[in-house]
């Protein structure tokens, strides 16, 4: 599940923490004219795939229905470090950064499955409720195979 990373890595098992902890993800696409399209998004993360729920339109449906590579990233910001000189200030945090193929899923079942995943995450005591149909309808499910993962970190303790 590694990258490139050289030093301050996470292990897979701080990056699994994370990416199962993290309620904000923010996705990249391409939009037809070659530039960057960022999106925060909820999101529930299981053996190693990305699930993201959202409108069935909209531009990173299209952008992903067009190119479906795509980034994904998440970051847990811990203390703010000051110090007496400008560029000795820094911050705490954790992040990940996934680099992956995703799709829309299409198969009822399996788009009912990631949305009570996500519906258990975010809303637990909604957990298990029947969709509506019309609602489940209009409901895009994106799935992000895992193909490329790294995971950083920045502690003062540990420096």
């Amino acid at each position: 599940m590694q990258g490139r990373m050289k030093s301050n890595q996470l292990t897979t098992d701080q990056i699994t923490a994370l990416l199962t902890q993290a309620q904000v993800g923010h996705l990249a696409t391409l939009n037809d004219n070659g530039f960057p399209y960022v999106t925060p998004v909820h999101f529930v993360y299981s053996e190693k795939t990305i699930y993201i729920h959202g409108l069935s339109k909209g531009q990173k449906i299209e952008n992903i229905q067009r190119n479906s590579k795509v980034c994904f990233e998440v970051v847990s910001q811990g203390k703010f470090l000051l110090a007496d000189e400008p560029c000795d200030v820094n911050t705490e945090y954790k992040s990940v950064i996934i680099h992956g193929e995703a799709s829309l899923l299409s198969e009822k079942e399996k788009k009912i499955e990631a949305l009570n995943a996500i519906v258990g995450k975010y809303v637990p005591n909604l957990a298990g409720k029947e969709f509506p149909s019309n609602m489940l309808a209009a409901t895009g499910v994106i799935k992000i195979e895992v193909k490329e993962c790294t995971g950083k970190f920045y502690d003062a303790s540990c420096q």
